[in-house]
């Protein structure tokens, strides 16, 4: 038998072997510094139950405290049941801040190991599965913990948790928690806390169809304690019952405001009526308050002077979405006539109609804008990091540097950006104005002339040829923020198919004449952005062949989520061929949503998605659009990181429940994390199969709609 120093020298052998590179260079020859670097980019679980039985000195490396006090296994979809429940074991007590959001396939009783964990400082249970009872085993012995984050499910029963559970509670100063029924959760226990990030995800009705009451659960207090509050932030999803329950936190703020809040932000779809509570605790906030965050329901803001009582201490956050905010207001009253804003960061305007628009509410979408509205939002905000104005016509006049692309150029520190389709026109279309040329690099092929995707056809047509640089605004708009990480470009009038809690949209509004100045040559030169890692496109009427694309996969490598919507004409797929050319380039891609209506989700293109190594969530939306079973499944065989697999389409419901059976029975197993929906997209029953999805997949993948400046950077994680 042979002895253990012998076995870690052969393991040291074989460590030295696999770990030789080109040039004769050894990995271990790299001084710790720049190993434990790479080793920050390895998985908790593969770095402690793999890494670190490769050899002495990367076992040493992988038990290092800047490794090891931090673990993140949201999005780790291979950590299996038995991976998490070793990895506890061997490193627990060194564990000071756990994330394990979203990890809806581990099962109570793996996540209840997380007792073991004494040390835990910070942890996020936010999509584990966690009763009552579990959830007060865990805090009690959680002596340490100061920020949590929680699911709140129907069947919490706060009497439950007991009194060496409370005591964590009261010590915890940020909370987030994610109601899924009427209910306080734990706030009434944290009677320290100084953030609170609640996110209601409360249907109005059960399954059965009986209607819920906002009543909140009798027998819990209801008195939050706020004293010390310094942030408070809501998000809402759709539907009555989340308003009526949001109204019941909120009346414990109109009583008594905190003298130290700094951030008061409240995230709510449609309309949300104020209430006389709601008018006391603005008006208090106006007199005791100074904010550095702020976001407001539109009808608290619509046609109010509150913005101008509010006081601002160096705001590093502002949201208006939706607000019929003119430009007069915006100027006056939050930038307050050019005054220095350089600590703003994020700023979100999307659906603001009027926001660079003088001081009307009469304007029609054709009407352009304002570029000194603009221009002094630019100068004063000059180190704006996120900017979102989408969802509405901005329409630059013609004129020497006044056009909204010049204007924004000069935000040289922008990391994300989303415009509408219409915004980045050169200006607008005339009849005397030839057609803008094709892209260089088009489809030599005809304009509906169907292509075969995965079947060589000669030389690519898009082989070595080189990026257009068009003299375009949007071309020089993109050059001088080569540092971008997201691109949102959204038609003005685009919806998605597949709206929240609702039956699905049959059909959409056209998309703004201006849209159809832009084309591929535009999407072309989103091919200069060489950092960009998460882009969309929505509702560009004018792509002829998608060549821009290939010019996108070619260059942008650095690309992790790609969503595309509506390109080209309605009644045809005209990007496939481009599309199949792109995604052999996408290397690092992990995230794909299509939605377009007759798309044909079929060998050719499983194929060309197959080569797109790293891809672990798919969405497919199209009305009319027919899918082939056996390709489905051929891809999920050779793509082995999916995990995620959405699709509705036209199908049948028998064709649909078919796949989704043989995906679930032949990768279940290999795939703890695996969530498969298949359905047909115009079904009633839609809603209900929707609400069973996982709510990090349905938030970031299944649903549409614009992520820049959607919330404050650096909110919780």
């Amino acid at each position: 038998m042979a002895s253990s120093g012998e076995d870690m020298h052969s393991e040291d052998d074989a460590g030295t072997s696999a770990a030789t590179v080109a040039g004769g260079i050894h990995l271990l020859d790299f001084s710790d510094e720049i190993l434990l670097h790479i080793l920050s980019h390895v998985p908790s679980t593969d770095l402690v139950l793999s890494v670190q039985r490769t050899c002495r000195k990367l076992a040493a490396l992988s038990l290092d405290k800047s490794l090891i006090h931090t673990v993140l296994l949201q999005k780790d979809y291979q950590a299996s049941e038995d991976k998490v429940k070793q990895l506890v074991k061997a490193i627990g007590r060194e564990i000071q801040q756990l994330n394990m959001a979203g990890c809806y396939w581990l099962s109570g009783a793996t996540v209840e190991h997380v007792a073991c964990c004494r040390n835990l400082v910070k942890v996020n249970f936010s999509g584990c599965h966690l009763t009552s009872l579990r959830l007060s085993k865990v805090l009690s012995a959680l002596q340490h913990l100061r920020s949590l984050a929680i699911d709140v499910s129907p069947g919490f029963d706060a009497g439950q948790l007991s009194s060496e559970c409370k005591a964590t509670l009261s010590r915890v100063q940020e909370l987030r928690q994610t109601l899924f029924t009427p209910s306080y959760g734990v706030v009434p226990c944290c009677t320290s806390l100084q953030k609170l990030l609640l996110y209601f995800e409360i249907l109005d009705r059960t399954r059965e169809g009986a209607i819920l009451s906002g009543q909140l659960m009798v027998g819990q207090s209801n008195v939050p304690h706020y004293q010390n509050l310094r942030v408070f932030y809501a998000r809402l999803a759709p539907g009555y019952i989340n308003q009526e329950v949001v109204r019941l936190y909120l009346a414990v703020l109109s009583d008594r405001t905190p003298e130290n809040l700094h951030a008061f932000l409240i995230s709510v779809p449609g309309s949300f009526a104020e209430s006389g509570a709601t008018k006391n605790l603005l008006d208090s906030m106006a007199r005791n308050a100074c904010l550095d965050a702020l976001q407001l329901p539109k009808s608290w803001l619509n046609g109010s002077a509150l913005l101008q009582h509010m006081r601002f201490n160096n705001p590093f956050y502002f949201s208006f979405s939706r607000c019929s905010l003119s430009g007069g207001h915006l100027i006056q009253r939050v930038i307050n006539g050019g005054r220095d804003l350089r600590s703003l960061a994020s700023l979100n305007l999307s659906g603001c109609v009027h926001c660079l628009s003088p001081d009307t509410l009469f304007r029609k979408a054709e009407d352009e804008i304002d570029s000194s509205i603009l221009e002094t939002l630019v100068g004063a905000c000059c180190n704006l990091r996120h900017l979102n104005l989408s969802a509405a016509h901005h329409h630059s006049a013609e004129g020497l540097g006044r056009h909204l692309c010049q204007l924004l150029a000069r935000l040289r520190h922008l990391r994300s950006l989303a415009l509408p389709v219409c915004a980045v026109a050169d200006s607008a279309p005339r009849a005397d104005r030839a057609p803008a040329p094709p892209a260089m690099h088009a489809v030599p092929r005809g304009f509906g002339k169907k292509v075969r995707i995965g079947v060589p056809s000669g030389p690519s047509p898009f082989a070595g040829q080189p990026v257009p640089q068009p003299a375009s605004v949007f071309w020089s708009l993109l050059r001088s923020v080569p540092f971008l990480e997201r691109l949102e470009l959204i038609g003005s009038n685009f919806s998605s198919a597949m709206p929240r809690n609702e039956p699905a949209i049959r059909n959409s509004l056209p998309p703004c004449s201006r849209a159809q100045s832009v084309g591929d040559a535009e999407v072309a030169a989103i091919g200069q952005l060489a950092f960009l890692r998460h882009l969309t496109l929505a509702q560009l009427p004018s792509i002829l062949t998608g060549s821009g694309l290939v010019s996108i996969g070619l260059q942008c490598q650095q690309l992790q989520s790609l969503s595309l919507a509506n390109l080209g004409m309605m009644g045809k797929v005209v990007y496939m061929s481009a599309l199949s050319d792109m995604l052999k380039h996408c290397r690092r891609l992990k995230d794909l949503r299509l939605e377009q209506p007759y798309f044909s989700a079929n060998a050719q293109f499983f194929q060309a998605l197959s080569q797109c190594s790293c891809l672990q969530r798919l969405c497919l939306v199209s009305r009319s659009g027919t899918l082939q079973p056996d390709a489905v499944v051929a891809f999920m065989g050779r793509c082995l990181h999916v995990v995620v697999c959405h699709m509705f389409t036209g199908e049948s419901l028998a064709t649909c429940k078919s796949l989704q059976q043989s995906l679930l029975r032949s990768f279940q197993a290999e795939r703890p994390a695996l969530n498969v929906v298949i359905f047909p997209l115009l079904h009633e029953g839609l809603t209900d199969v929707i609400r069973d999805v996982p709510l990090v997949h349905l938030d970031e993948v299944t649903l549409f709609k614009s992520r820049v400046a959607e919330e404050p950077p650096n909110l919780w994680w």
